[in-house]
């Protein structure tokens, strides 16, 4: 059996763990052996890397420093876990990957051939089979954030608590990722009802996957 990797990428609010969550049971009741994953983390070093960038204390190392840290937890990230289900013919099903570091790194000033070098370095050959990218404005995404963060007591991590206008760049850059590269990323509209979200992913998996393993 061949393994497919499935990214979700989109702004803080988007609906991804949701999304990722119906996904993932739809697959495996058509007995397909799902693994759902996030970045960063996945592993014991990437959620340990993961605290130390969403806590904030890695933001005085600037966005490149903040860009080594994302790379050298997706680089164990890949090797420990996506690489081998992939191998093993699972498929996983993950949380943010390559362009959300693209976004967030990049957006906020990031040197390109730094990302170009470390994304080289973590990932190798081991790319997304298939994209989705949640679309809503940046100030729904915001509220639905607030809404989560006031149910459970918390507060916003590092980039959950920037600007509006910051979240709505990484929005525009998110919708650039998918024009430059559309035989890989779906733009889902986020907006919809949470049925209706899931539909359309399963759409366009079926058109672009599972026709493809079924021939």
């Amino acid at each position: 059996m061949t393994g497919r990797f499935i990214s979700f990428e989109g702004g803080d609010g988007a609906g991804k763990s949701t999304q990722i969550r119906i996904l993932a049971a739809r697959l495996q009741a058509s007995g397909r052996t799902v693994i759902t994953t996030r970045e960063p983390g996945g592993t014991p070093t990437a959620e340990t890397i993961r605290r130390l960038l969403l806590s904030g204390i890695a933001e005085p190392l600037g966005v490149d420093g903040e860009a080594v840290l994302f790379a050298a937890a997706r680089a164990d990230h890949v090797e420990r876990v996506i690489r081998p289900a992939l191998q093993r013919g699972d498929w996983v099903l993950c949380d943010r990957f390559v362009d959300s570091t693209r976004v967030y790194q990049g957006a906020a000033g990031a040197d390109e051939a730094l990302l170009n070098a470390l994304e080289r370095v973590a990932v190798g050959t081991t790319r997304p089979d298939l994209t989705f990218i949640l679309d809503i404005p940046a100030s729904l995404g915001l509220e639905r954030v607030r809404a989560r963060l006031v149910a459970v007591g918390a507060p916003p991590d590092r980039f959950e608590g920037e600007a509006l206008a910051q979240q709505e760049k990484r929005r525009q850059a998110f919708l650039a990722i998918a024009a430059r590269d559309p035989g890989r990323c779906v733009v889902i509209d986020g907006t919809q009802k949470e049925e209706l979200v899931a539909h359309a992913i399963w759409q366009a998996l079926a058109e672009r996957l599972l026709n493809e393993a079924a021939a």
